[in-house]
């Protein structure tokens, strides 16, 4: 037996077990597929970024970090299910998810299995407001923050104006309409109509219609670019100048392809820009030599394993009730720049300000 043993161990088959098995796993979870592809594909490259800067440093703890892919499409359903697919795989963290409405269901199961996520783009205030334990974090800003500046912006500076809001349904999109419109009517200005719109569709002609005969001069939409792009071209078709007003959820160039050159003048509130951080040039530098365009959440999802692997090294282990305790008085320096969690786990990180589109991209105006 002894011989039989030594001669495995010379083949390789009786050795131990290889330096993989050894690999610590996290995630990225978004919607890699689907009408809102574009913000995973965000999510992907960021995260393959940080994962292949951290790993070229040494890794964390010691051990090279390994990176799955989850899913969603950004839907609720999809998105709980990936969450106990990655638990159940072993991810000793999750970078996720995208839209509101999937991160809000998925950290019921992460936070079961005490697994740390931290959402680059989710920015309902009900994920950490309700979150279900201290698993939970973001890495973006609050539509309550969002939504207030978007509304006071729009009372200011189009006071005398028609002004009218729609949203999609969704979490995200709805909650940053309503949003809207609470700051917009507090600072004294009254919208002309408040509706609703079904994501997905084609045609929004009805809609369209609806605002050539109110005469608006200005739509707030609280949805996605997708929606957004076919709106703008629409209105543009029935001969109207409305500008469209949206969130970060037009935060892609892809909005551009969508509209063509009617994009020209649609705003938009975000972060101040990620790719004029100085804290994270290095990032954005090696990213534009590869290729890609770290615009939207790419930075947002670098910084957030970063944020985790500094807790990790912090805490001195992967095991997420530990990392939390790390994660609640520590001060990360990541590509966003230097910031701690508060108690709900969002970030003291810079608020909104809004950008407007040209013919082809889109640069912060204030």
């Amino acid at each position: 037996m002894r011989a039989i043993l030594a001669g495995l161990t010379l083949l390789g088959l009786g050795a131990a077990a290889p330096a993989w098995a050894d690999d610590i796993s996290i995630a990225i979870a978004g919607p890699m597929t689907g009408k809102e592809a574009t913000f995973g594909a965000q999510f992907k490259a960021g995260g393959e970024a940080a994962v292949a800067d951290i790993n070229a440093k040494g890794g964390v703890l010691g051990k090279q970090l390994k990176l799955e892919m989850g899913d969603d499409q950004c839907d609720p359903k999809q998105a709980r299910a990936v969450a106990e697919q990655l638990s159940s795989s072993g991810v000793a963290f999750v970078a996720g998810h995208f839209c509101s409405s999937s991160s809000i269901p998925a950290s019921s199961v992460y936070n079961e299995q005490g697994i740390v996520q931290i959402s680059p783009g989710s920015t309902n205030p009900k994920l950490t407001d309700e979150r279900p334990g201290d698993f939970t974090y973001r890495m973006c800003g609050r539509d309550d923050q969002q939504g207030g500046v978007a509304g006071a912006y729009l009372a200011k500076e189009f006071a005398d104006k028609k002004i009218a809001i729609l949203h999609d349904k969704t979490a995200y999109g709805q909650g940053l309409a309503d949003e809207t419109k609470k700051a917009l009517n507090a600072a004294g200005k009254q919208e002309v109509f408040y509706e609703a719109i079904t994501p997905g569709e084609k045609d929004y002609t009805a809609v369209v219609t609806k605002l050539k005969q109110n005469g608006v001069d200005v739509v707030y939409l609280g949805g996605y670019h997708t929606e957004a792009g076919l709106i703008i071209r629409q209105m543009r078709a029935q001969g109207m100048k409305t500008i469209l007003v949206g969130g970060d959820a037009l935060v892609s160039t892809e909005l551009g392809s969508i509209a063509g050159d009617d994009v020209e003048g649609t705003m938009m509130t975000f972060s101040p820009d990620p790719r004029k951080n100085p804290a994270a040039k290095e990032v954005v530098e090696a990213l534009e030599k590869k290729g890609i365009n770290p615009e939207g959440y790419v930075v947002y999802t670098y910084a957030a394993v970063q944020t985790w692997a500094q807790a990790a090294e912090k805490a001195g282990s992967i095991e997420g009730d530990k990392v939390v305790v790390a994660m609640k008085d520590l001060e990360f320096d990541t590509a966003l720049g230097k910031f701690k969690f508060d108690a709900k786990g969002d970030p003291n990180l810079p608020s909104y300000v809004f950008y407007r589109w040209g013919k082809k991209n889109y640069e912060q105006i204030q």
